[in-house]
């Protein structure tokens, strides 16, 4: 006897069977049937959706899954996502995650009517996750009670697109499946009425009536059958909210009306715009006088309805005289701040649409990372995967944040998800996200580079820097035409403001001596300079000129670290700032002691001073801690000068015309070994001034630092990297007794190393390289450094340096903590845990790890030296001022000042 037929869920459990184990059937609809199902692969429980088969005839699966690819992008905390879809032995599929839930259908069949704010609450979330696939391109197409789920209170929309890949996979042909598209109650009159050109105010005329179901217990219109309804939906006005339900406040009932409107130009132009009405009681005063139909009038109130109609004509024409007259400009706002001592901002970006906030802030163990601040909630979120940001913006949508980690570019969405990895080897100078969705960055090779944000090959925009020189800070300007940023040395205490043409593919100055350059939403050109004042002058975006004289429009802006102005504004008008609380004396530095914990103790109190070489200058302890060698700036020049520790007098040591830095003391305490500046050699002082100077390396090309080991049998260099952006700096020693023989030390011709620091006991030579694509620190014996190699930092570091007991070495890790490892062992290194001491402020000197060592290490291996930006100091905590409407208040600044 031949064994009955296959039923279509045996033949589908048999297609599915490698992927998915169905279980049972949890319901059908209008074009699918749903199982649930465990997800194989990923061990998980899922919802699988088979469309049903004379739906599936006439679509075909390559068309309907080319169509879905769309609706599997969005990412949204209120739009269940799209796992899976494909074909499988002649069924058309799509996967998602199975919601321990209710459908909102489910509780109105079991409640009949909801609560006023729950609608409401509800309401505004499904209008944001329509809003947010609305700007991607996407309707739904099906919004009604079966298609949200309710998850922990939480509604998600379903089936998200799905209507539009089923409609747009049948090419037209819909009526061959016997099916529509929308279910009766909630269609929108254009869908009623078959218009082939469906827009988003569909969908918030379907919201608009899922709403009106929630507060009434029943749609706005029924009937015995859809061709019933359908007639209705064309033709009748629904009764207003407030006549079912009196408690409904006037201004939701007004926007339930605006909802559902019979013309889409008379609804809502944005799904947002519904969620806003809902929540704004100011909304009520026009709509519901409309929407209200008065008593009819009757005997002696006849006359005085007469009176009060004509009142009212001569009101509406008045009304329409004054609609016809210009709009009173919008009205400025300011807001005070606040965030918790524990949340400061340390860096902000801002959505276009002002709704979203993303700032830097530091963890529990001083680690920072970045937080999520939305503009209609209480707190603040961290967002995950984002430890150690050096660098970030928001995307056009507000949707995702790119940022720079560990010398990688990284997109993460802000619904939720894994960050990737756009780009590597990338300087921590800023990213800008330009409006046709790429990002621009700063490489480390100090190249202007761009990449599509969803990921793809990197194009290179402009590497015709001065040596030395980077372009950093970039802000993007509208329409893609082109890319601002900032000429930064070292220090950017020399930077210009500087534009790339997109167009032209070419790049000029625009204003000298400036931190940040903007473009505002009103046409103009910003800048902020060094006293933390934002000026600004009309701008010809079409042939990116200045056009007028400028004019100063903020002041007080805070400089984080002295160069990066603590400030953000969206192109919807919003302004958020800090206030400075201290000015930075830009280039003045004192020293500081800082312990173990972090703590701060000033060495002379008395004694300020700005370091030479653009700040790339360095210093240097004297073996026993009395003196310090360090390379100043003066009136004189760029030399190296010595100081008695801690409170005693300084005293030039070197008087040549060309610039002196990075000191280091040779092992005896007696002598001092310098870098001269633009040329290829080291020398060597006493340290009293006594004697004549000596040349103990020249090696015929850069040489960028140099130490001398315990013994002094052993001079350590850093050597090439004539132009940084190209990297190929090589570490090279040279042994007394082998008449200056340079050996390479650590030279990959593929990498760059720098950073040398040989152990107390000769045995270490530990140092940063970029091998990997990413400065790391790493050991080697010395001298056979060629007889093994050691990773010591994880995710990131330079400026290495040994504790005097030879048993500890520090380094700054990529998000510039003071790191410490123990060191032991003897064939081998044995490396111990890993510490973070502190976090290096970012008025402490640390500099990119391009240059040089920013601390030196006190005799006792307990505290650290390092140079503290100055400050005059202007009031005790970070205040932070938002501003609503801010280019009204630029257009006001700017008519006063010309």
């Amino acid at each position: 006897m031949d064994a009955p037929p296959a039923t279509p869920r045996q033949r589908l459990a048999a297609a599915l069977a490698d992927r998915y184990r169905l279980e049972r059937e949890l319901g059908q609809g209008g074009m699918a049937t749903v199982y649930l199902a465990q997800d194989l692969k990923h061990d998980r429980r899922v919802a699988v959706k088979v469309l049903k088969p004379e739906l599936a005839a006439v679509l075909g699966a390559e068309r309907f899954v080319q169509e879905i690819r769309t609706t599997a992008a969005l990412q949204h905390p209120h739009i269940l996502p799209l796992f899976d879809s494909g074909t499988a032995g002649g069924f058309l599929y799509y996967v998602m995650p199975f919601i321990d839930g209710e459908t909102l259908r489910s509780k109105l069949d079991r409640e009949t009517q909801l609560g006023i704010d729950e609608s409401v609450r509800t309401t505004a979330s499904v209008a944001d996750a329509l809003d947010y696939a609305h700007r991607h391109g996407v309707i739904h197409r099906d919004i009604k009670p079966e298609n949200i789920l309710l998850h922990d209170g939480r509604p998600m929309v379903a089936d998200f697109g799905i209507a539009l890949a089923v409609s747009a996979a049948a090419g037209g042909r819909m009526t061959e499946t016997g099916l529509s598209l929308g279910t009766p109650h909630y269609m929108s009159p254009e869908q009623a009425t078959a218009e082939k050109e469906i827009t988003a105010r569909s969908d918030i005329y379907s919201l608009g009536s899922v709403l009106y179901e929630m507060l009434t217990g029943s749609p706005p219109h029924v009937g015995a059958s859809a061709q019933q309804i359908i007639m209705k939906i064309v033709t009748e006005e629904a009764e207003p909210v407030t006549k079912l339900r009196k408690a409904v406040p006037p201004h939701v009932a007004a926007a339930v009306a605006t909802a559902l409107e019979k013309l889409p130009a008379d609804r809502f132009t944005t799904a947002r715009e519904f969620a806003e009405a809902l929540e704004s009681p100011g909304y009520a005063r026009t709509r519901v006088l409309a929407g209200v139909a008065p008593p009819a009038a009757s005997g002696r109130w006849r006359t005085a309805a007469i009176v009060c109609g004509t009142a009212a004509i001569a009101l509406a024409l008045l009304a329409a005289w004054s609609w016809r007259r210009p709009a009173p400009p919008p009205v400025v706002s300011r807001y005070g701040l606040a965030f918790p001592d524990s949340s400061v901002p340390q860096g902000m970006a801002l959505s276009d649409d002002g709704r979203r906030l993303v700032f830097a802030v530091a963890g529990p163990n001083g680690e920072a990372r970045l937080a999520l601040k939305e503009r209609n909630q209480d707190v603040a979120t961290t967002i995950p995967g984002t430890e150690r940001p050096q660098g970030f913006a928001v995307s056009p949508d507000g949707e995702s944040v790119a940022f720079v980690q560990n010398a990688s570019l990284r997109r993460v969405s802000l619904a939720g998800g894994s960050a990737v990895t756009l780009a590597d080897s990338v300087l921590f100078a800023g990213i800008a996200w330009l409006d046709d969705n790429t990002i621009a960055y700063t490489t480390t090779g100090f190249e202007l580079r761009r990449i599509p944000a969803g990921g793809g090959r990197a194009s290179l925009l402009w590497n015709r820097a001065p040596p030395n020189r980077a372009p950093a800070m970039p802000f993007a300007l509208p329409g893609n035409r082109g890319i601002l940023f900032t000429l930064c040395n070292a220090t950017c205490d020399g930077s210009d403001l500087w534009v790339y043409d997109l167009r032209a593919d070419s790049a000029r100055k625009l204003v000298p001596g400036v931190l940040r350059g903007y473009y505002l939403p009103g046409g103009q050109l910003a800048w902020v300079g060094h006293d933390g004042v934002m000026r600004a002058a009309p701008f010809d975006l079409g042939h990116l000129e200045l056009r007028g004289n400028p004019v100063p429009l903020v002041n007080g802006i805070a400089l984080l670290g002295g160069v990066v102005p603590n400030l953000v504004f969206s192109r919807s008008g919003t302004m958020i700032m800090q206030q400075a609380t201290s000015v930075v004396r830009f280039g003045t530095r004192r020293l500081l002691w800082v312990d173990r914990a972090g703590r701060r103790t000033p060495v002379d109190s008395t004694w300020t001073f700005e370091l030479s070489g653009s700040g790339n200058a360095g210093w240097s302890l004297s073996p026993d801690g009395s003196r310090l060698a360090i390379g100043l700036s003066t009136n004189s020049g760029d030399d190296i000068w010595v100081k008695r520790m801690p409170d005693g007098p300084a005293s030039r040591l070197t008087f040549d015309t060309t610039s002196e830095v990075r000191p280091r003391w040779t092992p005896d305490g007696q002598s001092v070994v310098y870098v001269v500046n633009g040329q290829h050699v080291l020398r060597q002082r006493r340290a009293d001034g006594t004697g004549e100077t000596s040349t103990v390396l020249d090696a015929g090309k850069p040489v960028l630092e140099g130490q001398w080991s315990r013994d002094g049998r052993w001079l350590i260099a850093r050597t090439g990297g004539e132009n940084l952006r190209t990297g190929g700096r090589d570490i090279v020693g040279v042994e007394a007794g082998t008449g200056g023989k340079v050996r390479p030390l650590a030279a990959d011709p593929a990498a760059d190393e720098s950073a040398a620091a040989l152990s107390p006991d000769g045995r270490w030579l530990a140092y940063q390289s970029d091998e990997t694509g990413r400065t790391e620190i790493y050991l080697r014996p010395f001298p056979g450094t060629g007889e093994g190699k050691w990773q010591v930092s994880l995710e990131g570091g330079h400026s290495p340096l040994w504790a005097h007991s030879g048993r500890e070495l520090f380094f700054l890790d990529a998000s510039r903590n003071m790191m410490s490892v123990p060191v032991a062992g003897v064939g081998a290194p044995e490396l111990g845990q890993r510490r973070v001491l502190f976090p290096m402020g970012a008025d402490l000197y640390s500099n990119d790890p391009e240059y040089y060592t920013p601390f030196d290490i006190a005799p006792d291996d307990q505290r650290f030296l390092m140079a503290e930006a100055q400050h005059d100091f202007l009031g005790a905590h970070p205040r932070y001022v938002l501003v609503e409407n801010w280019p009204e208040e630029v257009r006001s600044v700017m008519a006063a000042g010309r």
